[in-house]
């Protein structure tokens, strides 16, 4: 959501602390406010304040620019009488902020009282005001205001940890009221400077790194306000670790249940087949080493060997990916031994993944079924059929090229991340040639996980899809120097790196490196294509650089990683399912094997933004456009 002048907000606990510096902090950016407070002086205080900030906005209105209404937030009649004013007021309602919230005095184990004035009371105050916002039913954000107590265990007041983890819990469950245009979201920040939080002792303050900034908290309420990503989203603010989100999504798919066709839930989807399958098919074979993918390559008719073998199943392929390290697999390199040993294996299929329609399955495969869609990531892609062991097919919801863009490109960032990179939250990521087909992922899982995102490209229509996609600082080496840029405005470097050029950025993104950072290698696309092809390149003083700074350089290669395939494909479709990533598609097209020599080189060419794929059977594509 936009901030912008004319949108209307109520905020619970508006008098004082936390709530005051929001009403005043969306009063300087021309919004109605509502003050919902217990004190009516306080109250009465901070609306005078919000009309003289809007009035630099709103002249003439005939209605106030704020109101102040004096509310006990656990009494159901107040709490309701403040709604309605609001919305008389002004119309509706854009955004909600619930910052009402005690602590409660008596000790847990000492209270005998029915809580309704302790404990009680401060379950009400944290969660009684949500199931009234409701139900005005009005389209909007609702931002609670959570605490790291409720997070981990606040041993000095447990009804107070109790309750604000109440609130957190309370909000995630609340994420499918996006579908009604309703994002509710918490924030839960350490130790600020309130009345409330100086209670907690200044010992306790003083190990968690001291206050927080007000402003801090503030920018992190606008944060989960204005970004239309977020719902069902915690943001932790301390000064220890700075904003992340919780939990990563590394906890969050431990516990996560989801309903997705690879997952056991039948695929509805069944596309059209020909009844009758060929007696052959073309496909694209290594035929000579060469890192000139061109030269290396040839098309070749096979026959179709039918019946399908047992345990086997046939794929026809709709879309397969193209990807920089093709010419290395044409060349060689991606074999064990010398190039004589090597030569004897030619010819061999080129491609590496591709999506398509399971068109037979063999005996004993029962839990796949013709017409399903499914990925492949085997070698051979580059072809109008492939014969795979069940074992080797992926399950997908639609044989979209999307989907193509999930496998290699996708999934090298995903895991890369996670097992190599280590990423949490609240870090500098920086991702090198990031508007290709698995930068674009980097970059968003990167957001994602709520960290700020650095990101290199070379030319406009490039930097414009990386702000697209969120990307907070883009650097188009065609108008800005790297280098310097990193310098000047990340001087304690970044924690991550995504690298995936080689030779000189390589270097240049190892001195751009923090302490303790971690300097993932997914490839090094700049070395692939010289002159000799794909040769090793020295790094003087690399260890001493490493252990000068406790710096970590890992090399990533999918493959080796092949056990967490599914698991991360599942996460990145549903991802994409559910919105939360994009998925960029080069507008080139490519059409049948004939074209993949052609699509290779324009991948290499620098030209190329978001995934490369080939359409191998352009009359599938008319087909399903017709549908």
């Amino acid at each position: 959501m936009e901030l912008k002048p004319g949108l209307s907000a109520l905020v619970t606990g508006g008098g004082s602390g936390i709530g005051k510096a929001l009403c005043l902090t969306l009063a300087g950016k021309g919004v109605f406010v509502t003050i919902v407070d217990f004190s009516e002086e306080k109250g009465k205080e901070v609306a005078s304040l919000v009309e003289k900030e809007n009035s630099k906005f709103h002249q003439n209105l005939g209605f106030p620019s704020a109101v102040s209404v004096q509310c006990d937030v656990t009494s159901l009649r107040d709490l309701t009488s403040a709604f309605e004013k609001h919305v008389a007021t002004f119309g509706g309602l854009d955004i909600c902020i619930n910052s009402a919230g005690i602590g409660t005095p008596a000790s847990f184990w000492k209270d005998q009282t029915d809580g309704s004035k302790t404990w009680r009371h401060a379950v009400n105050v944290n969660l009684v005001a949500i199931k009234h916002m409701q139900a005005l039913q009005k389209p909007g954000v609702i931002v609670n205001m959570g605490s790291s107590a409720g997070l981990y265990p606040m041993n000095k007041d447990p009804i107070y940890s109790a309750s604000k983890g109440g609130v957190v819990m309370f909000t995630r469950s609340l994420a499918p009221y996006k579908r009604q245009g309703i994002r509710v979201n918490v924030i839960c920040p350490e130790y600020v400077q309130t009345e409330l939080g100086e209670k907690a002792g200044h010992k306790y303050v003083n190990l968690a790194g001291g206050y927080l900034k007000m402003e801090t908290v503030v920018e992190g309420v606008l944060e989960l306000i204005m970004d239309d990503s977020r719902a069902g989203s915690c943001l932790w603010v301390t000064n220890r670790r700075g904003k992340e989100y919780w939990p990563s999504p590394t906890e969050e798919a431990k516990y996560s249940i989801r309903s997705s066709s690879s997952s056991g839930k039948k695929n509805s989807f069944r596309a059209p087949l020909n009844a009758q399958l060929p007696q052959s098919f073309e496909k694209v074979v290594v035929q000579k080493l060469s890192h000139n993918f061109r030269d290396a390559t040839h098309i070749v008719r096979a026959q179709l060997k039918l019946p399908i073998e047992s345990g086997h199943v046939l794929l026809k392929i709709i879309y397969a990916g193209v990807n920089a390290s093709d010419v290395n697999f044409s060349s060689g390199r991606y074999f064990l031994g010398n190039k004589k040993d090597i030569s004897s294996l030619l010819p061999f299929d080129a491609g590496f993944e591709a999506v398509g329609i399971i068109a037979a399955v063999g005996d004993s495969v029962s839990n796949l079924e013709v017409g399903t869609p499914a990925a492949i990531m085997v070698y051979g892609g580059y072809a109008e059929f492939m014969a795979v062991p069940s074992k080797h097919i992926l399950p997908i919801g639609r044989p979209d090229p999307e989907v193509v863009a999930m496998l290699t490109s996708g999934l090298t960032a995903s895991i890369a991340l996670e097992k190599v990179g280590q990423m949490e939250s609240g870090k500098v990521v920086l991702v090198t040639a990031a508007a290709g087909g698995t930068g674009q992922f980097a970059v968003q899982l990167a957001k994602l996980a709520g960290n700020k995102v650095v990101a290199t490209c070379g030319g406009k229509d490039k930097a414009r899809l990386l702000k697209d996609l969120g990307v907070d600082r883009v650097i188009d080496y065609k108008t800005e120097d790297i280098k310097t840029v990193l310098k000047e405005e990340f001087p304690k470097g970044v924690d991550i790196v995504y690298e995936s050029v080689g030779g000189d950025m390589f270097d240049l993104c190892l001195n751009a490196l923090a302490i303790s950072g971690r300097l993932i290698v997914i490839g090094m696309i700049s070395q692939y294509q010289g002159e000799h092809g794909w040769m090793p390149k020295n790094y003087p003083g690399l260890v001493e650089k490493l252990l000068t700074k406790s710096q970590t350089v890992g090399g990533f290669f999918l493959p080796q990683y092949s056990y967490l395939w599914k698991e991360h494909l599942d996460k990145l479709y549903n991802l994409y399912s559910s919105g939360k990533l994009k998925v960029a598609i080069d507008p080139k097209s490519f059409l049948g094997l004939r074209s993949v020599a052609d699509a290779v080189e324009h991948l290499h060419s620098g030209k190329s933004s978001g995934k490369v794929v080939v359409c191998i059977d352009p009359t599938f594509e008319q087909q399903m456009a017709k549908l």
